[in-house]
């Protein structure tokens, strides 16, 4: 009982530093490219986000690499973008998953942010217009002119003593 309590506490204890501390000690996924990742980092003096921060500038690099063989006028469309964007997302995602890190992450999500500034923010935002004044005037007309009938139609029912409809 005491050497299972022990081994919890110890458990418990690599848990919470792993959370909290720098971690130095270096997990590697199991995906074909994760190898060349893993050397890359357990190479180096750096912690796994260190790391993770220097190799998702590569990722940063093909993208501003693609961005800018777009013409900045075609930005704001999808269409145009969304390859370079994915591919993006992937790369940091990829890394991520190899290096055992979380993904998305406080450096990943300001990463996004920095990039939505950058080439997405004069963008104009798709919002609901107002229709042509034509067709406002005519859904504003219709049951103006329609009261009035109605009016009419209930006079003349009341007025003739048909009480029955």
């Amino acid at each position: 009982m005491i050497a299972s309590l022990s081994f919890f506490g110890v458990l418990l204890s690599f848990l919470c530093e792993l959370g909290h501390g720098e971690r130095k000690i270096y997990g590697c996924g199991d995906r074909t490219i994760c190898g060349v990742y893993c050397s890359i980092c357990m190479s180096s003096t750096w912690s796994p986000q260190e790391c993770y921060e220097g190799l998702v500038q590569t990722c940063l690099y093909i993208f501003e690499e693609d961005m800018y063989s777009i013409n900045s006028t075609d930005w704001c469309s999808l269409e145009k973008v969304k390859s370079a964007y994915n591919n993006f997302t992937l790369c940091t995602e990829t890394i991520a998953d190899c290096l055992l890190l979380p993904w998305p992450n406080q450096f990943v999500e300001r990463l996004f942010v920095a990039i939505h500034t950058t080439y997405f923010q004069t963008c104009p935002i798709e919002a609901l217009r107002d229709p042509p004044p034509s067709i406002v005037l005519a859904l504003v007309m219709t049951p103006i002119c329609l009261i009035p009938v109605i009016v009419v139609l209930v006079v003349f029912k009341t007025k003739n003593g048909d009480r029955r409809s």
